[in-house]
C-alpha cells in the first residue's frame, strides 16, 4: 500500500474567539472569530467564520464567511457565493463565485516577468482603439 497523506487539520469552532497570532500547517478551518494575524498553508473561512487581520500569509485561502484586512495567498484566493472579502489582497489566482463579494485593492501576480502597469497599459490601448478585437 501507498503512504497516507497525513496533513494536519485544525478547526476553530463557532464559539471560539481568538485575538493574536495563529501559525498552522496543513488545513485550518475557521468557524469562529479571529482578530489578529494568520500564517499557514490552507485556510478555509466557513460561512459562520469572521476574520479581521492586518497580515495574513497563506498558500491558499477559501472565504465562505467574512474576511477584512490584508491577505497574501501564494497560490489562490477563492471567495465563495456566501463570502465577503474587504481590504487588500495579493494572490496568484483569484476566483470569485457568483454572489461572492470582493471589495478590496487586488494585486494578482501570475508571473514575476509581468508588471501590473504594463498589463493595464496594454489593455487600455486595445480597449480604446476602435475596430480592434482581442483574439482568443
Amino acid at each position: 500500500m501507498g503512504k497516507k497523506n497525513n496533513k494536519n487539520l485544525s478547526i476553530i469552532d463557532k464559539e471560539l474567539k481568538i485575538e493574536g497570532s495563529i501559525s498552522s500547517s496543513g488545513k485550518l478551518i475557521i468557524k469562529g472569530q479571529i482578530n489578529g494575524t494568520i500564517e499557514g498553508d490552507e485556510v478555509i473561512i466557513a460561512e459562520d467564520g469572521r476574520v479581521t487581520s492586518s497580515a495574513t500569509r497563506v498558500s491558499s485561502i477559501t472565504i465562505g464567511g467574512n474576511f477584512q484586512g490584508e491577505v497574501t495567498a501564494t497560490k489562490e484566493l477563492i471567495i465563495l457565493a456566501t463570502g465577503t472579502c474587504a481590504g487588500k489582497v495579493e494572490c496568484k489566482d483569484l476566483i470569485v463565485e457568483n454572489g461572492g463579494i470582493l471589495n478590496a485593492e487586488v494585486s494578482c501576480k501570475t508571473s514575476s516577468k509581468l508588471s501590473p502597469t504594463k498589463d493595464n497599459r496594454s489593455f487600455e490601448n486595445v480597449k480604446n482603439k476602435p475596430g480592434k478585437q482581442i483574439e482568443l
